[in-house]
């Protein structure tokens, strides 16, 4: 093995979240490597967010069109899988990051291509191709390797072959069927796009409901439309066995009947992807999340020079809570160790960066949007998490058609908008939207939160007429101004 690269800071893990905090940090002059093992760009661009949506848009953009009168009369037919297909190889580049690579090109930022493990304090080893690239970070590592499927300790399912995330949205050929395990946000958007893909779908789920971390009556909602839409959803079931045969799958359910399809899909959930990064080298169990403080420094290692960021630290896995963390924990490396470090100017008592990330990362806002039929987005608390944290509570609650623009949208439109808000300060901590492209509408409800602005300044923010967004109106309405 030659001599080590030495760079300022090294990133493992060139996804949206890595690309962010090596570009942050490199904007001060620091030199910055990121390295990959898979496509720069990660998950996101490839296998989860981008693919994800483009297979799920025509699905949409015809279920809308048959919701207009005028326009439902011209929709004569399905989605065209082979043409969905198609389109999805376009948003995912045909799986090539030729693109990517020029960014981070252009960005200076270097790449290195293989798999890193830890040998020690700033220093990593780059497997490629069987030989070994020495790396030594004169400040900081980033770690940012994301997270991977879990594979639910169910007899024969592991040897059967199943798909993952990652396959239900790179698959060439839709499957004339199949069973999806788990009734999370993979579960029911790769529900509602294999049905309008022309599968059969079956969805086990452990739980009572769907959705389990948004409000209930978002779960109520994806479950009579998938079940409308001709999803065969069996709730509150287990899975015994899955065997795989020449004819596909069949998965043994634990009221004792079974299931047969061509593919099954483990959607059960996620780990941070920390198994074999080498983490007992600096003092670290593999295979834990990384646990950070809110400026995404690791705790427990001394020196402050190892840091975390997305889906490796165990907090919400979002591609845009991640790339958020990442703008953070790459200006904070820079505020720490570029060229103004030692200015009093730029860092503050400790060490602390001066800037507007000095008190690290808000967790109060977070956002989800999962684009079924009808869409769910949310933002902060739900109630239950709201009364669980000790708030004294006011829900508000409405029917998203009370906004005279909800009609004008779709002429059989239905959703709920709930609102809690805190009643010590009369400031809403969360929001829920169920309904018809209510992704487009969540961004005014995170302002509110992230704000903390109160309902009665909110009542001067007129919304436009006739636009759903007048729901807000109708929302402040229920809540007594």
């Amino acid at each position: 093995m030659s001599e080590p690269q030495i760079y300022d800071v090294i990133v493992l893990g060139a996804g949206p979240v890595g690309e962010n905090a090596a570009d942050r940090a490199q904007r001060t002059g620091l030199s910055v490597a990121v390295v990959e093992s898979e496509l720069v760009g990660g998950e996101c661009s490839y296998w989860a967010c981008m693919p994800s949506k483009a297979l799920l848009r025509p699905g949409q953009v015809l279920a809308a069109a048959r919701g207009v009168g005028g326009a439902a009369q011209a929709v004569t037919g399905g989605v065209d899988a082979a043409a969905t297909l198609a389109r999805r190889d376009y948003f995912a580049s045909d799986w090539d990051d030729g693109g990517q690579k020029r960014w981070l090109d252009g960005a200076g930022i270097a790449l290195v291509r293989g798999h890193a493990r830890f040998t020690g304090e700033r220093a990593v080893e780059v497997a490629q191709d069987g030989t070994t690239v020495a790396l030594t970070a004169r400040h900081a590592v980033i770690v940012a390797t994301g997270s991977e499927p879990v594979v639910p300790d169910v007899d024969g399912l592991a040897t059967a072959q199943p798909w993952t995330s990652r396959e239900a949205t790179s698959v060439q050929e839709v499957p004339a069927s199949l069973v999806i395990l788990g009734g999370g946000v993979v579960g029911v958007e790769m529900a509602t796009a294999y049905a309008d893909l022309g599968a059969r779908v079956t969805l086990v789920h452990r739980g009572e409901r769907l959705l389990a971390a948004a409000e209930p009556f978002a779960g109520e909602a994806l479950a009579e439309s998938l079940t409308a839409m001709g999803v065969d959803l069996r709730l509150r079931t287990a899975v015994t066995r899955v065997a795989r045969d020449d004819d596909g799958v069949t998965v043994r359910l634990g009221d004792g009947a079974s299931v047969s399809a061509a593919e099954v899909l483990v959607a059960t959930g996620r780990r941070p992807r920390t198994t074999d990064l080498g983490l007992d080298a600096i003092g670290l169990a593999p295979g834990a999340p990384l646990k950070v403080d809110d400026q995404l420094q690791v705790t427990g290692v001394p020196g402050r020079w190892l840091y975390a960021v997305g889906d490796v630290t165990g907090r919400v896995g979002t591609t845009h809570q991640g790339k958020y963390g990442g703008r953070i924990v790459g200006d904070v490396v820079a505020a720490r160790f570029g060229p103004d470090a030692d200015d009093p100017a730029a860092s503050g008592a400790g060490g602390a960066p001066f800037s507007r990330y000095s008190a690290g990362a808000d967790h109060a806002a977070q956002t989800q949007v999962v684009f079924t039929r009808p869409e769910v987005a949310w933002v902060g608390l739900t109630e239950r998490r709201a009364r669980d944290a000790g708030l004294d509570v006011r829900v508000v609650d409405v029917q998203l058609r009370s906004a005279a623009g909800t009609g004008l949208h779709s002429d059989d439109a239905t959703g709920q908008v709930r609102l809690v808000v805190d009643a010590d300060r009369n400031v809403p901590v969360g929001a829920t939207f169920v309904g018809p492209d209510v992704a487009e509408m969540l961004h005014a409800a995170t302002v509110a939160v992230v704000g903390e602005v109160p309902l009665d300044r909110l009542w001067h923010a007129v919304p436009a007429y006739p636009t759903m967004s007048e729901v807000w109106l109708r929302l402040l309405e229920a809540a007594g101004l």
